[in-house]
């Protein structure tokens, strides 16, 4: 890989704290949705984590991040808290979206994260959208969109692909496949399965990386937003990974082996950059049990503050549901224009 990147010890620790508190607080979310303290649908990131911190750590706290519905990893890599996530995984109004959104729509506006989105593709016009008002204003932002490989058989995905090259748009697409749509696998979806070469055929630069290991995932992701702030033109990351979990707790996975699963989980990003540490004596048992002690403690707290979080009343369950008429916003504006 052409892109150099200082890394020193530090920083790899850092990446790897990020990566098992993402893995450990959606551990903790199947026992909770067991339990039925989270209710709806359940879909977890485990196994993917090396691709939201090695993209966050290449972004600046301007950069707009839109994510999927298996976004609760790039929320908490993003700087989303653990206790507002959850929150609004219970429902609670102390949750990041008031607890109307649940587990497919976490959104947080001061970390300019726009959304998990229900939808399959349903991001990705939204994201051409943002780094559209971004180059129309004249902001030095970049524009991160995750999607599934399942997204890329959606129209959404073409005319998006389409309109960022066509309007020179400043988006990073970040293609996280994990091999299989919902049950199916790639070769019975993409009559071409290489998908950064799709987004080549539409003259976007892109690039194929491990998405299994972080340390990659980052440098390719360093490289493709200076590519984009540098050129202004939008770049497309295919990041080759594999979700150890079903599609969704209800997933029976009839559609691959144990064999399989397991021999993914020994390349796994945690358990490799574990190993890499130990390797060369940058990482001690000692100090690996002190830093899943501290999440422990981060997830009960966050599962009390979860837990104490109110209800949002009946009385304003169709509050924000709509955005003010134009007429009765007229009076506010106005005042606004003579207070100025």
């Amino acid at each position: 890989m052409k892109h150099k990147l200082h890394l020193d010890r530090n920083h790899l620790v850092n990446q790897l704290v990020q990566m098992l508190r993402i893995r450990r607080f959606e551990e903790k979310c199947a026992e909770l949705y067991a339990q039925e303290k989270i209710r709806g649908f359940l879909h977890l990131y485990i196994g993917e984590e090396a691709i939201a911190v090695g993209v966050m750590a290449a972004l600046n706290a301007e950069d707009n991040i839109v994510a999927t519905y298996r976004e609760h990893g790039h929320a908490l890599a993003r700087g989303l808290s653990m206790n507002s996530v959850l929150a609004e995984m219970y429902g609670r109004t102390n949750g990041c979206s008031r607890g109307r959104g649940g587990s497919m729509h976490l959104f947080d506006k001061q970390q300019h994260f726009y959304g998990g989105n229900a939808i399959v593709g349903g991001g990705l016009p939204l994201a051409a959208g943002l780094a559209l008002a971004n180059k129309q204003q004249q902001r030095n932002t970049v524009t991160v969109c995750f999607f599934g490989e399942g997204a890329v058989a959606e129209g959404e995905f073409h005319e998006a692909m389409n309109l960022a090259v066509l309007w020179h748009l400043p988006v990073l697409f970040i293609c996280e496949n994990n091999r299989y749509a919902m049950g199916t696998p790639l070769a019975l979806s993409e009559s071409e399965t290489n998908i950064a070469k799709k987004a080549n055929s539409y003259g976007m630069t892109s690039a194929q990386v491990d998405g299994m290991n972080v340390v990659d995932v980052e440098v390719a992701a360093q490289a493709a937003v200076t590519s984009i702030r540098d050129n202004g033109e939008p770049y497309f990351l295919e990041c080759q990974t594999y979700r150890f979990r079903g599609h969704s707790s209800f997933d029976g996975q009839l559609y691959r082996d144990k064999a399989e699963v397991k021999q993914w989980e020994e390349k796994g990003p945690v358990k490799r950059l574990q190993q890499w540490l130990r390797q060369y004596n940058h990482f001690t048992d000692a100090e690996l049990a002190a830093i899943e002690s501290e999440i422990k403690l981060e997830i009960d707290v966050a599962i009390d503050f979860a837990n104490k979080g109110a209800w949002e009343p009946i009385a304003d369950l169709c509050k924000d549901v709509y955005s003010p008429k134009i007429m009765d916003a007229v009076p506010a504006l106005q005042q606004a224009k003579e207070d100025q």
